[in-house]
């Protein structure tokens, strides 16, 4: 494709910064729509077990572990180097 299409392409339609789906009139939410929204979000809460908490600290964990690996098997190394010369 060379530069000359390109810019006829360009060219050709109307510039519109976004295009919206309401059709220049106010988009506005339906009761239908926050009916699934209600019910989508009862569903996710729902879904929180017993162990929903403790999911969430080994994520957070592992979250904050991963980017140290090296750091991290260094100090468990030195930990237990300590404990079992302490032992």
């Amino acid at each position: 494709m060379t530069t000359q299409a390109v810019a006829q392409i360009a060219d050709s339609g109307p510039r519109r910064p976004w295009a919206t789906a309401s059709f220049a009139d106010t988009a506005e939410t339906t009761p239908m729509e926050i009916s699934a929204l209600e019910a989508h979000v009862d569903r996710c809460n729902g879904s929180r077990g017993r162990m929903f908490r403790l999911q969430c600290a080994a994520d957070a964990m592992i979250g904050f572990v991963a980017p140290r690996f090296v750091t991290t098997a260094v100090i468990v190394a030195l930990v237990f180097g300590v404990a079992s010369l302490l032992i």
